[in-house]
C-alpha cells in the first residue's frame, strides 16, 4: 500500500491534472482501497486580480490630485520604516479630514499592508497616538488601503484594476519579484497609468523588489538573483539581467525622470551586495577609447565620471532603511534624506556609489576589473543628499574590483 507521502503526491497531481481520476488510477495501478482514505478536492478558478481595501474606499477625497514636484520612497527591504510611509501621505498633501487612498500593488501576495499602514496600534485603532510598528494613517487623514495583487499580462491590462490604481493619491509596489513586475506590468495598461501618476507627481514608493523597478536602470532578475561573488566573476553572467535590455537612455519600466542615470538594489548589507552592484554600474558604463585601449562594458550607455549629473550610478540601501527623495522646483536640484524606525538594531545606511573611471575589463566569462569607484554612505536622519550634484555627504572611500575581487572587503 503507498505511503501517506505518496498519496499527498498524488492528490496534487490530480488536482492539476485534465483527465479523470480513474485514469491516473489504471496508470498508476494503486490498489482502489488506497484512495478511500485519500481526499481531493474540486479545484477552483485563479481570479484574475485580488482586491483588497481598509477603510471607506468610497469616501469623498478632497487631498491634491496633482503636485508641483515629485516624492519617492526608496525603501531597502526588511523591516518596513514606518516613517517614510507617513512622509509618502504627507507629500500626498492628505490632512485629517481631506481623505486620501494609499494603494499597493504587487504580483503575489495578501492584504498585509493595509491594517498595518492604515491603523494606529495592535488594537486596531485610529488614534493620534500611533504605536511603533503601526503607521497610522488614518489618523493622518487616509480614508482607505487598497490592495491591488496583479498576478498577469492579462491583470495589468484590466480596467478595474487601472481604475483602482488612477485614482491613488500615493502608491506603494511591495516586495517580492521584480522579474514578475517586468514581465506582467511593463508594455501593459498598468505602465501607462503609472506614468499618468507621475506626470502628476503623485507620490510613489518600492521597497526590495518595488524599489528595483524605480530606477532609469532596473536589474529585472529574470532567473535568479544574482550574487556579488559570481558578479564579479563574470558580468555577463546569466543572473544579470536588466530593463531595458538591451540597455538604452530610455530607461526601464516607469523610468522617473527624477531618478535618472541610476540603478538600485536592496538588503544591501545583510546581503552582501556592494560587489554585484558596482558590477551593475559597470554594465551601464559605455565603452571609451583611451590610451589605444578600450574601457567600459560592452552595451554600456553612459560615461564614469567623478562630476556630472548624468553618468554611471547607483544606490544601494539598507534593511529597515528609506530614502525620501523630493523633487524642489524648477532647475533647483533633487534631494534625499534617510529614514529608520526609532526602534532599529541596524545601522539603517544608504550607499552612493559612483565609478570615477570606466572599467579596465568588462568582458563575458572574464573577472570584472574596476578602480576608483566612490562610495558616499548616509547614516543618519539629517544630513541632505544632493541627488542631482552628487553631494552632502563626504566621501565615505573607494573601492577597487581586481579581477573579480572587491576591495577593501569591509566596505561597510
Amino acid at each position: 500500500m503507498p505511503s501517506s507521502t505518496f498519496l499527498q503526491c498524488f492528490a496534487r497531481l490530480c488536482r492539476r491534472a485534465a483527465g479523470p481520476a480513474a485514469v491516473a488510477l489504471a496508470s498508476w495501478n494503486v490498489a482502489p482501497q488506497a484512495f478511500a482514505q485519500a481526499t481531493f478536492e474540486v479545484a477552483k478558478p485563479i481570479p484574475l486580480y485580488s482586491y483588497y481595501a481598509q477603510g471607506n474606499f468610497n469616501a469623498v477625497v478632497k487631498a491634491p490630485t496633482s503636485h508641483p514636484t515629485p516624492s519617492f520612497v526608496l525603501m531597502g527591504g526588511g523591516p518596513d520604516v514606518d516613517p517614510a510611509f507617513r512622509w509618502l501621505i504627507q507629500r500626498a498633501g492628505i490632512t485629517p479630514g481631506s481623505g486620501g487612498r494609499f494603494v499597493i500593488i504587487q504580483a503575489s501576495g495578501t492584504d498585509a499592508y493595509n491594517p498595518y499602514i492604515f491603523y494606529s496600534d495592535e488594537a486596531l485603532s485610529t488614534s493620534a497616538k500611533v504605536t511603533d510598528q503601526w503607521v497610522g494613517g488614518a489618523s493622518l487623514g487616509l480614508s482607505s488601503v487598497e490592495t491591488v495583487v496583479i498576478p498577469s499580462v492579462k491583470a495589468a491590462n484590466n480596467a478595474a484594476v487601472n481604475a483602482i490604481v488612477a485614482r491613488a493619491n500615493v502608491v506603494f509596489i511591495a516586495g517580492g519579484d521584480q522579474g514578475q513586475y517586468i514581465r506582467f506590468w511593463k508594455g501593459a495598461a498598468l505602465e501607462q497609468t503609472l506614468k499618468n501618476l507621475m506626470q502628476r507627481n503623485v507620490p510613489i514608493g518600492g521597497t526590495s523588489a518595488g524599489l528595483a523597478v524605480l530606477g532609469q536602470f532596473d536589474y529585472s532578475a529574470l532567473y535568479h538573483s544574482a550574487t556579488s561573488e559570481l558578479a564579479m566573476l563574470d558580468p555577463f553572467y546569466r543572473d544579470i539581467t536588466f530593463d531595458p535590455s538591451p540597455l538604452s537612455l530610455s530607461g526601464g519600466f516607469i523610468a522617473p525622470p527624477a531618478l535618472e542615470s541610476l540603478i538600485f538594489d536592496s538588503h544591501f548589507d545583510s546581503r552582501d551586495r556592494m560587489g554585484r552592484l558596482v558590477t551593475f554600474i559597470s554594465r551601464i558604463v559605455a565603452p571609451v577609447s583611451m590610451s589605444g585601449s578600450i574601457f567600459g562594458c560592452n552595451g554600456g550607455v553612459l560615461p564614469a565620471s567623478s562630476s556630472g549629473n548624468r553618468t554611471a550610478r547607483g544606490i544601494g540601501i539598507g534593511v529597515e532603511t528609506a530614502l525620501l527623495v523630493q523633487g524642489n522646483g524648477e532647475g533647483r536640484p533633487v534631494t534625499a534624506t534617510r529614514a529608520t524606525n526609532p526602534s532599529t538594531t541596524t545601522e539603517s545606511a544608504v550607499y552612493f556609489v559612483r565609478p570615477s573611471i570606466a572599467p579596465s575589463v568588462c568582458e563575458a566569462q572574464t573577472p570584472l576589473s574596476v578602480s576608483t569607484v566612490e562610495v558616499r554612505k548616509l547614516a543618519n536622519s539629517e544630513s541632505v543628499f544632493n541627488l542631482t550634484e552628487w553631494t552632502g555627504v563626504p566621501l565615505y572611500k573607494y573601492v577597487d574590483v581586481n579581477a573579480g575581487q572587491l576591495s577593501p572587503a569591509d566596505w561597510y
